[in-house]
């Protein structure tokens, strides 16, 4: 009976591990029908993403700052936050929030301007950082980026090992702290970073990936954001072992084309390449008007006509982003431009119109002058066909 018991839980640990195989890596198949083996190469991607970087920058530069809620943009009573420092977040600011809403929040926050060319020179400092360690980068924002070490330049080291000692590296040359996360893929390395945030590191073992992702909540998934995870919790999907209760027709029923994403990702499955070309970086659509425009409401309304082309272009393009820029020239040829980014990607004309809206009414205010050309941008696009579903935004103009 004792060696029937042991043969038995033997195949129970065999079987257990076929299936985790199974979920996370299927096998693929070419055009002929073939398995695809190349999945059976487990890749090692590494996720950094800076702490607060934006804020932390100017507590770093300016002692005075350290320890006290700060607020990068706007001012008290005008303007939109661009980054909150952690001591801010924890009274509710974060970014794309009216300055006058943030103030509110956080009777004590410190408004501070914000000093883009320091924060693009930092960002150079910490991408050369990585560049020891691989040239296989690919650089999402100013503050963070994937990094494959698959055939690392240092050879000998892990994938654990190399995200220490980068994390080190920024710390010890920059005065800056960074997250990041471990994993073999992409998903899960952005998951990880954002997972002992700040100056964490998280590593996810192939062995590990099915158990972390069932108890991750849905909001805590890349590419889910308020608006989406709102309606999961309505239809009872709280965590990744609700999604995966769920085949790939019904999530696609339930959340449109996203629905394929969610389906591979709660199953630890996503075989995007870090791209070290990303493509053009801004999409946008200008206009020049025969008469100049005085009252607001005139302005939004050439305005969403100006959405609709640049988010019709993104949906050609199959691409959504982070940042919007409404460009301004008034009537004495002077140019200025207005700028806030997102937590979450979009590229729907209505989404791009409230940030609009918030950037025209409030960042500072309407312009004084009669206004000749509106334009609107997005930048810090990403790639609609990685699979990464747009989230719809939703701004705290509540407070």
């Amino acid at each position: 009976m004792m060696s029937q018991a042991v043969t038995f839980s033997g195949v129970k640990r065999v079987f257990e591990s076929v299936r985790r195989a199974w979920i996370l890596y299927p096998l693929k198949r070419d055009k002929g029908g073939n398995h695809d083996e190349s999945m059976a190469h487990l890749r090692k991607i590494i996720h950094v993403d800076m702490d607060a970087f934006y804020a932390s920058v100017e507590q770093r530069d300016f002692p005075e700052l350290r320890g006290r809620p700060v607020a990068v943009g706007g001012s008290f009573k005008r303007g939109v936050v661009s980054a909150a420092s952690y001591e801010a977040r924890q009274f509710g600011v974060h970014s794309a929030m009216p300055s006058a809403i943030a103030a509110r929040k956080c009777p004590g926050l410190i408004f501070v301007p914000a000093r883009f060319e320091v924060y693009r020179t930092v960002s150079r400092q910490i991408r050369d950082i990585f560049l020891r360690f691989t040239e296989t980068l690919e650089p999402l924002s100013l503050d963070e980026a994937y990094l494959d070490v698959t055939s690392p330049i240092q050879v000998g080291l892990s994938a654990t090992e190399m995200a220490r000692r980068i994390r080190r590296a920024i710390k010890e040359e920059v005065s800056l702290t960074a997250s990041a996360g471990v994993s073999f893929n992409k998903f899960l390395a952005k998951v990880g970073s954002d997972h002992n945030k700040p100056d964490g590191l998280t590593v996810i073992r192939p062995r590990d990936a099915l158990a972390f992702i069932a108890s991750l909540p849905v909001e805590k998934f890349h590419g889910v954001g308020p608006v989406t995870a709102r309606r999961m919790h309505e239809q009872g999907i709280r965590t990744g072992a609700d999604l995966r209760q769920f085949d790939e027709d019904e999530l696609v029923q339930r959340f449109g084309k996203a629905g394929r994403y969610y389906f591979r990702v709660s199953r630890g499955q996503d075989d995007r390449p870090v791209r070290m070309h990303r493509g053009r970086k801004s999409l946008g659509a200008e206009r020049t008007f025969d008469a100049n425009l005085t009252d607001p409401k005139a302005m939004m309304e050439r305005l969403s006509g100006i959405a609709d082309k640049v988010s019709q272009r993104l949906q050609n393009a199959q691409l959504a982003g982070q940042t919007v820029t409404l460009k301004i020239k008034t009537s004495d040829f002077q140019i200025s431009t207005r700028q806030t980014s997102t937590s979450h990607l979009i590229h729907d004309r209505e989404d791009i119109l409230e940030v609009v809206d918030l950037l025209l009414h409030h960042a500072p205010s309407p312009p004084d002058k009669p206004v000749r050309l509106l334009g609107i941008s997005l930048s810090h696009l990403r790639s609609l066909a990685d699979g990464l579903p747009p989230e719809q935004l939703r701004l705290d103009l509540e407070g």
